[in-house]
């Protein structure tokens, strides 16, 4: 039979101070566990670093799952019960956001003095059903919370990445992690996982390249492809770029939205003064976004983005029906970005 941490010791050694809030890497095994917020990958990653902790004490731990939108009266009481040895247990409560009544009646119960053998996790997505169930858990003994609130800003998915990929003693360029989260921020679990497959498939140092190779069909990627060149001059990297998506199927008012998008950030970062955090900050923008914006402003002119502003409007009333050539909009609407920094 394994050796086994006594429960009492194992579990007054994870205890944190009430309403302590963890990343979900760093979380431990605690009486009481709450994973609150609609973003569903960081309690998954949460959950995944706590059974993978109690594995650790103990292979044969119990694990129940329970739905608490169908749960009947007085089964909490059977699942924290101790067993005839012992052992660690854990028991998972989904869906605490839709609760029933019985539910939210043993549960309160239960956090006034929870159990040192038992992990009950509660999964809360939000709202205010079982809200009081979320304000006693975060005072219970030994309690500890993971936010798992999506993440809206592009910085914050950035530093997922690096610290990520510091994790499993790789490095990958700052660019890099960008040029990811340009291509696959939208969803948080496809952006782990393309990062994952990045350092999989690749040595040493993740670098943009790397991420382009593997990326560059995809439409975010393809469209701010299409508006990097184009901002940087390039037109015929711009062109063939837009006609690689064209040919892959991404929708010419993808590519549109990209270059109309990067146009009115540079226009708006050209009309401020002042330190790069502050203009950040009235922008609504990420810092290294405020530098580079400024680093490519500096070889436009003032007429040629207008120009370029002015043709991408064109371009995007011809792509969504405007009895135009779309394609040949959207390629003019290329090469006069491009032309802005030739003047």
């Amino acid at each position: 039979m394994p050796s086994r941490t006594p429960p009492a010791r194992a579990a007054k050694s994870s205890r944190k101070p009430p309403s302590a809030a963890l990343q979900p890497h760093d979380l431990e095994p605690a009486p009481v566990v709450l994973l609150t917020g609609s973003e569903d990958h960081l309690a998954d990653r949460a959950l995944t670093a706590l059974l993978t902790r109690l594995r650790e004490r103990d292979p044969s731990f119990e694990r129940t799952d329970v739905a608490a939108a169908g749960y009947q009266k007085g089964q909490l009481t059977t699942w924290t019960s101790p067993s005839l040895f012992g052992e660690q247990s854990l028991v998972l409560a989904e869906g605490v956001d839709a609760a029933t009544e019985a539910f939210v009646e043993d549960v309160l119960e239960y956090l006034s003095a929870p159990a040192e053998h038992v992990v009950l996790v509660l999964r809360h997505r939000g709202g205010n059903r079982a809200r009081k169930v979320l304000e006693v858990a975060r005072t219970a003994p030994g309690a500890v919370e993971v936010p798992c609130q999506p993440l809206k800003r592009d910085q914050d998915k950035v530093d997922l990445v690096l610290a990520d990929a510091r994790r499993a003693r790789r490095r990958i360029e700052v660019e890099a992690a960008r040029a990811l989260v340009a291509a696959l921020g939208g969803d948080l679990g496809e952006l782990v996982a393309g990062l994952d497959q990045l350092l999989t498939d690749t040595e040493g140092t993740v670098t943009e390249a790397d991420v382009h190779r593997y990326h560059s069909g995809r439409r975010e990627a393809t469209g701010f492809e299409v508006a990097d060149a184009a901002v940087a001059g390039d037109a015929g990297r711009a062109l063939v770029l837009a006609r690689h998506a064209e040919a892959t199927g991404v929708p010419a008012v993808v590519v549109v939205a990209a270059l109309a998008a990067r146009l009115r950030q540079l226009a708006k970062v050209a009309a401020t003064r002042g330190r790069g955090a502050d203009v950040a900050r009235d922008l609504g923008m990420a810092p290294w976004l405020v530098d580079k914006a400024r680093r490519e402003v500096q070889g436009l002119s003032a007429e040629g983005m207008a120009e370029a502003i002015l043709a991408v409007a064109a371009a995007d009333h011809a792509v969504k029906g405007g009895g135009q050539d779309g394609a040949f909009a959207l390629e003019r609407a290329v090469r006069v970005t491009a032309a802005a920094r030739e003047r």
